[in-house]
């Protein structure tokens, strides 16, 4: 479908634009003081300086022209003495003759168009005779000539009798206020964002499962409400995280207890056909246990520290190995993370346990991408899980029993456990076909 212009131009103006609220907050005073300022001192020069800069070359020009008359009806030196003399006193002119010489054939004009503008109609309108003027040649002068028989007369006026020399001023105390209006805005506007950056670091970090003190709301009004109602609603989050913790660890101490007790009876019985069965079915209630109560929990309480990539993927590597799998690690450089370093070698031990219990090798390797983000791969040579029911097996309870018989021993919670310790250090755990013909599982932290 071919687009409209006017929707190729939107879609240009977005690309464009600022993305953060700082900036385009900050183009939202920025944008109209411009355009008052370029529309005002448009509106000067077009309308008030070209007319202050037309009646003084007029005035000029009519001075020129009475010098020039003057001197055509008394073309003597005496009456040139007095001429210069008068035009000195009165009007500031530098008079002088050259005899026998033309003007210039070269024209120099300046690079504001509007003097020499200005000046040329000025004395085209007064003077009948040739004349030629040079605004570039002196700062504060303006030289100009005009033909009067066969020499030329010389005018040197200052620059001022043509020009509003002071025009400049309006733009300069135009430019302060702009600078100083634009740098209170910018102060207000920081103060504002910056409350809004505190709010979305609290909000970051209790997605991280980080537990930091309440802070204080700052900035406007609906900026403190959101705060506080954020404040309000991580509490009534958090206490419902513990209670349901709270509650798992009651149930599980309770089911521990009649547990331990069919262990003593079951090892104090006579040996029986049935033991070793029964016995495998206490286990697997005790791990079954376990598991539910670790993802309740999701060891969200626990400090982040640096750790060694190696030594994590070594560790993984080798509880893989006790259990009978082959594995390769791959480390081609060193890199360290911040993890909570329980909970995340208890994802990477799901993950590997996973790809010991459906293939015969394992490969784990890890690098940094180049946003600065580190990826850690799981590997194997099992079946795999067909790519639509990728999302499916991080369902908590999934066991996809059709692909991969997933989590045999468990309940089908060891993917989700990782996904959610992986998302509370900011991350993600995506799967995807590995090389070796199996699964590959990418956790992803960010750097």
């Amino acid at each position: 479908m071919k687009l409209l212009p006017s929707t190729v131009w939107t879609r240009f103006l977005k690309r464009r634009l600022p993305t953060s609220l700082w900036g385009r907050s900050l183009l939202i005073i920025v944008l109209p003081v411009l355009v008052m300022q370029v529309f005002v001192t448009w509106t000067f020069f077009d309308a008030h300086w070209q007319t202050v800069n037309a009646r003084l070359s007029e005035g000029l020009a009519g001075d020129i022209a009475w010098a020039v008359e003057t001197y055509a009806e008394d073309p003597t030196p005496e009456g040139l003495d007095t001429l210069a003399g008068r035009a000195e006193r009165t009007l500031s002119l530098s008079v002088a003759w050259q005899e026998a010489t033309s003007l210039p054939e070269n024209v120099r004009r300046g690079p504001i168009g509007v003097v020499d503008r200005a000046l040329e109609a000025a004395l085209a309108s007064r003077l009948d005779r040739p004349f030629w003027f040079d605004t570039t040649r002196y700062p504060n002068y303006i030289d100009i000539r005009v033909q009067v028989g066969d020499g030329v007369m010389r005018i040197i006026a200052p620059r001022e009798r043509a020009v509003a020399t002071q025009a400049h001023i309006f733009v300069v105390w135009l430019l302060a206020a702009t600078v100083l209006l634009m740098s209170v805005a910018i102060l207000f506007i920081r103060n504002q964002v910056r409350a809004i950056e505190r709010l979305a670091a609290a909000a970051e970090a209790f997605g991280r499962g980080e537990t930091r003190e309440r802070f204080k709301p700052h900035g406007a009004r609906e900026v403190r409400a959101a705060a506080r109602a954020f404040m309000d609603m991580r509490d009534r989050i958090q206490r419902h995280i513990d209670q349901r913790t709270a509650l798992l660890a009651s149930v599980s101490h309770d089911l521990r207890t009649p547990l331990t007790r069919l262990r003593l009876e079951l090892a104090l019985a006579p040996p029986f056909k049935r033991a070793s069965a029964m016995q495998g079915d206490l286990d697997q209630m005790e791990h079954m246990i376990d598991e539910y109560l670790a993802f309740a929990q999701g060891e969200a309480g626990e400090a982040s520290e640096m750790h060694s990539v190696a030594d994590l993927l070594d560790q993984a590597a080798e509880d893989a190995r006790r259990i009978g799998a082959t594995v390769e690690v791959d480390m081609p450089e060193t890199l360290t993370v911040n993890v909570r370093p329980l909970a995340f070698r208890r994802a990477l031990a799901n993950l590997v346990g996973n790809a010991a219990a459906h293939g015969d090798t394992v490969r784990l390797s890890a690098r940094r991408l180049p946003s600065g983000a580190t990826e850690l791969a799981v590997e194997d040579d099992g079946p795999g899980i067909p790519e639509d029911m990728h999302e499916e097996a991080f369902r908590p309870f999934s066991r996809l029993d059709a692909s991969r018989n997933q989590n045999r021993k468990g309940v089908g919670l060891g993917l989700a456990i990782a996904r959610d310790v992986a998302r509370g250090h900011g991350g993600d755990i995506t799967l995807d076909r590995s090389t070796l013909g199996g699964l590959m599982a990418r956790i992803r932290l960010p750097g």
